[in-house]
């Protein structure tokens, strides 16, 4: 018996004349000969060529689109077009059959990708799913493969956390109560201290906090994981549930943790441009095709992989928040009033139309913006000098906006106790955190980046529910 070889493999190797089993899901069954196979390894599929002779009607009625199957034949050359090598059934044994009046993936009604949400367990064997997941495996793997390369730690930080570490609020809670009758104390409150942790607890927002702690020992560790947000936002770009990156750097200043950033992201989009181009090229086409549907002034000035080999090949400006206000406050649109959101003073927070104008118009290069207004961001950024900003810094990309933020950490015990006072933050329960800062307290930096924010520019999917398996958002944990 040869052994299962994948039909990626099959159309790479390119040879003939040797023997081969193939298992996977028919695409299509034609003229009771020929068979579109796909085992998921590429979007490519595999030409079996039955023997007339032996297909009876009994099997033929059972060659439906989606059932699974297993063939046992020899890879020839093929004379017909599309394709170099086809396989010459000699056994086939059907694994799983699917009933075609009722499988939703038929090619002659060709679902739309709000459908396919409602069948997300059946999407992934659209070609559309097939590049995106793939794709997002390859940067997933290339995450890893650049920390472990330069000898970051990969550190697990709890999902389970008491804190919440940007002050956001709009947390799922961790019970184990019976919701209808919690204990209560005296006053009527819930009472915490019998519940399973002995305290309230969430979903964690963000790895980033134990994370430091992680860095202060082994000086380079990142964390990937999920990270959760109750937010009842239902846009295409947020989810409930999602992934992040967040590395942290002892030792690091804020042109440290740029340099880092920029690196970071131009190795893993290059390493799934290298090894995805079948599928980013196939995404291409897709998101050619969907743009003819919008109006001129909304269509991308890049294609697909134009726009990651922009990012690969262009230096990103860096500029400071206070001459991102004078470029903006200046710039046509906000002078014209064609932004939502017109930019008047110094201490706005940038909108998605910001950031894009900055990044595609302006400079036509990414943008890394740095010393942001204390006041719009998290507490444990490190003030600079001037007392009105910290040293934050955000990666702008075009057609998505802020893909990263990160930012020198405030190192400075008294600081930080001050600036975690001024905005109302328990600094009793942080005291774990605040301990690095009393014992051999070091410069660092960090960043983080969000997984699905990054998969959404490199498969240019519209909608980020598109680019996780099965995205959790308000009214929806399906599956």
């Amino acid at each position: 018996m040869s052994q299962r070889v994948k039909v990626k493999q099959i159309l790479q190797d390119e040879k003939t004349d040797y023997n081969v089993v193939v298992k996977g899901w028919i695409r299509s069954f034609r003229n009771n000969q020929f068979i579109a196979l796909n085992d998921g390894s590429t979007n490519n599929n595999i030409q079996i060529v039955l023997d007339l002779e032996t297909v009876t009607p009994e099997l033929a009625k059972r060659l439906t689109t989606g059932a699974a199957i297993s063939v046992s034949g020899q890879v020839v050359p093929s004379l017909g077009k599309g394709q170099r090598v086809e396989v010459k059934a000699i056994e086939l044994e059907i694994l799983g059959d699917c009933d075609p009046e009722k499988y939703p993936l038929q090619l002659k009604n060709r679902p739309s990708l709000e459908y396919l949400r409602e069948i997300a367990h059946l999407r992934f064997r659209t070609n559309t799913f097939g590049a995106i997941f793939r794709l997002r495996h390859s940067l997933a793997f290339a995450v890893h493969k650049f920390f472990n390369e330069r000898g970051f730690v990969y550190l697990h930080t709890p999902i389970i956390t008491a804190s919440d570490a940007e002050g956001a609020g709009e947390m799922f809670h961790v019970t184990n109560f019976d919701i209808k009758n919690p204990p209560l104390t005296e006053s009527g409150e819930i009472d915490y201290k019998e519940d399973f942790f002995g305290k309230a607890t969430n979903l964690t927002v963000s790895g980033q906090l134990e994370g430091e702690l992680g860095a202060m020992a082994f000086g380079d560790i990142y964390t990937f994981g999920p990270t959760f947000r109750a937010e009842n936002s239902n846009t295409a770009r947020h989810l409930a549930e999602f992934w992040m990156i967040e590395p942290e750097m002892a030792f690091y200043d804020l042109v440290d943790n740029m340099n880092l950033a920029e690196a970071f992201i131009k190795y893993v989009l290059g390493y799934a441009l290298e090894h995805n181009r079948e599928d980013l090229e196939f995404l291409a086409q897709r998101l050619v095709e969907e743009e003819k549907q919008k109006p001129q002034q909304e269509r991308s000035e890049m294609g697909l992989i134009e726009k990651i080999e922009f990012v690969l090949n262009n230096e990103f400006v860096r500029i400071t928040y206070t001459e991102a206000i004078d470029i903006l406050k200046n710039s046509k649109p906000n002078k014209t009033k064609k932004f939502s959101y017109l930019i008047e003073e110094w201490g706005a927070d940038l909108q998605s139309e910001h950031e894009r104008y900055l990044v595609e118009k302006h400079f036509k290069k990414p943008v890394i913006l740095t010393d942001y207004p204390k006041a719009i961001k998290a507490f444990y950024m490190k003030q600079n000098e001037d007392g009105k900003t910290v040293r934050a810094m955000d990666i702008l990309f075009p057609g998505i906006g802020e893909i990263v933020g990160g930012s020198q950490r405030e190192e400075n015990y008294d600081k930080l106790v001050q600036r975690m006072e001024e905005m109302n933050l328990p600094v009793e329960e942080m005291s774990w955190y605040l301990d690095t800062r009393r014992y051999g307290s070091a410069p660092h930096a960090g960043f983080g980046l969000g997984f699905e924010r990054l998969v959404l520019f490199a498969s240019g999917m519209g909608n980020i529910r598109d680019v996780i398996p099965f995205p959790r958002t308000p009214k929806n944990a399906e599956f």
